[in-house]
């Protein structure tokens, strides 16, 4: 009994290695698509990728985008391409939410890095928060928040 209980445990840690295993390469799948579909801005896809909840954070601090609002913005553009360099994702036990960072690299904009969670649906897995950041390396970072400071106070003044 005691060796059937132990090939039973062994077969569960298994399949949920597996189950995890998959996961991962679905949520990789939909966040390399979302990126490509945004490259041919190809909203379809896109948005489709995106819960009706969702929301994005872009890089500027004023960019916190329903998926409306950002649906909007959207179709005024051409589109951007970003390309993953690195992607890490995490599944959370239950199998229902995966959670991820990933350094991107721009044309224009250089390195950034994109963080979000994705939750499984009847769907598919479905982007419910996606960040989009400018890591700065620490030696200029002083420089640079001084920078935005500066900015954001005369922002202030001449609205």
């Amino acid at each position: 009994m005691r060796n059937l209980l132990i090939a039973v445990a062994v077969a569960c840690i298994a399949f949920s290695s597996a189950v995890a295993r998959d996961a991962k390469e679905d949520v990789n799948t939909a966040l390399t698509s979302f990126h490509t579909a945004a490259s041919k801005a190809d909203w379809d896809t896109y948005f489709g990728l995106l819960t009706e909840d969702s929301v994005f954070m872009g890089t500027d601090a004023s960019e916190r985008w329903s998926k409306a609002e950002f649906q909007s913005y959207a179709s005024k553009t051409r589109g951007w391409t970003y390309t993953k360099e690195n992607r890490f994702i995490y599944i959370a036990a239950g199998g229902n939410t995966a959670w991820f960072d990933e350094i991107l690299n721009n044309e224009k904009y250089g390195t950034s890095r994109g963080t979000g969670v994705l939750i499984r649906t009847n769907d598919g897995w479905k982007i419910i928060q996606y960040n989009l950041t400018f890591p700065i390396p620490n030696d200029l970072a002083a420089g640079i928040t001084q920078e935005i400071q500066t900015f954001e106070a005369r922002q202030k003044v001449n609205p």
